[in-house]
């Protein structure tokens, strides 16, 4: 892919997420309606999201004082889910591409009183991050949007201490899709033509330097998405070498 497609499909998702944020359309990643999640206190306010298809602070095994940055971390959701399991001595980063969801993020972090959680606006391909200074790396239905995935994993590896682990949820292909539906900016936006095969996914970590790298499916095609084509949601847990 030459560089002019990729920044065409970076603007795409840009302004259809934009658009999210400012609640003038839906997303195709995520259930069919709002999660709810009340944070770090039962007086907390709660914080609803449409985006995402699986629950990666759950498969990060998240520990008290852990540094977490979560790749594309849209209106925050997941972000304040680490806050809350990393406690007072743990720190969160958030790097998302959209403004308006920044915007989202930084007044859920307010409202919800979460001092350990910061938001940085970024490209995941080129992560505003410190070289070895997170434990965790989480994501939630965002590294298929992105067009070069090989940069993603080299800045994940990057960012991750020695022994530091990459928990994700993202979509995969359960077979070849075809060159029409990888064409379709639509279906980027959506989460579905940008998605690897589950063998390719591998490959790529690999090829940074990652090891123990698994999958776990846990859903077909996110709920909104229409259509017969040969996705699933999946876990994906790997690991930089200590």
């Amino acid at each position: 892919m030459d560089e002019k497609r990729r920044a065409e499909i970076k603007e795409y998702v840009r302004q259809r997420y934009g658009a999210i944020a400012a609640k003038d359309a839906s997303a195709c990643c995520g259930p069919t309606g709002p999660v709810e999640v009340t944070l770090l206190s039962p007086s907390a306010p709660t914080v609803s999201t449409p985006l995402g298809c699986g629950n990666p602070t759950a498969i990060a095994a998240l520990r008290t004082g852990e540094v977490v940055l979560d790749l594309g971390s849209g209106p925050g959701l997941d972000c304040l889910l680490a806050a809350r399991r990393g406690g007072p001595t743990g720190r969160v980063f958030g790097v998302d591409m959209t403004p308006e969801m920044l915007e989202l993020a930084r007044e859920g972090a307010r409202r919800a009183g979460a001092a350990n959680v910061e938001f940085r606006q970024g490209d995941i391909e080129a992560l505003p991050v410190d070289d070895a200074s997170v434990d965790v790396i989480i994501s939630n239905c965002v590294i298929n949007l992105a067009p070069d995935k090989d940069a993603v994993f080299r800045e994940a590896f990057r960012a991750l201490r020695p022994g530091g682990r990459l928990c994700v949820s993202d979509i995969v292909a359960l077979e070849p899709l075809g060159d029409s539906l990888r064409s379709d900016l639509a279906q980027w936006s959506g989460c579905i033509a940008g998605a690897l095969e589950r063998e390719d996914y591998r490959r790529r970590l690999q090829a940074v330097g990652f090891v123990e790298v698994a999958f776990e499916q846990v859903g077909g095609a996110p709920g909104g998405c229409s259509g017969p084509v040969p996705i699933a949601s999946m876990d994906i847990i790997a690991r930089r070498p200590k």
